[in-house]
């Protein structure tokens, strides 16, 4: 029958201890309005907290989702609209419980984006691929969305 739940049986359950991640957001691919990939880093780290596992997640924001970084004034500026960012409140709840948020400097020097155009607290590499290539190299996990 339409919009009846059927049961849902997890046939593989996982539990981690530890998480190092690295999630490579270059575009946004949407789930309704929300962009799927804070979607999943709002999952992932709900299962860290249940897990109560050790956890260093990343997320580094290039090319077309750099703009997710933007304080308002800026974001107007970089969409031509005037409603300010609709996803600073997603990003500062997920550096709240623990997610480090970074943008490329690649893609922030391509737009003319400074550090005083961003968000509060985020922070800004030399560039999404040399970043990444690092964080794997310390053995994080490399999650590209």
């Amino acid at each position: 029958m339409p919009g009846e739940k059927s049961e849902l049986v997890i046939d593989i359950p996982v539990e981690l201890r530890e998480v190092k991640s690295v999630h490579s957001i270059g575009g946004l691919v949407f789930e309704g309005d929300l962009p799927a990939a804070l979607f999943h880093l709002q999952l992932l780290t709900t299962d860290i907290a249940n897990w109560k596992a050790a956890s260093e997640v990343i997320v580094v924001f290039h090319t077309n989702a750099g703009h997710v970084t933007l304080g308002d004034e800026a974001y107007n500026a970089s969409r031509n609209i005037a409603t300010g960012n609709p996803y600073k409140k997603l990003v500062a709840d997920l550096i709240d419980i623990g997610v480090k948020v970074e943008l490329c400097g690649a893609t922030a020097k391509v737009n003319g984006w400074g550090n005083a155009d961003l968000l509060p607290r985020i922070k800004i590499n030399l560039d999404a691929m040399a970043r990444t290539i690092q964080l794997v190299q310390q053995g994080f996990v490399k999650i590209t969305e």
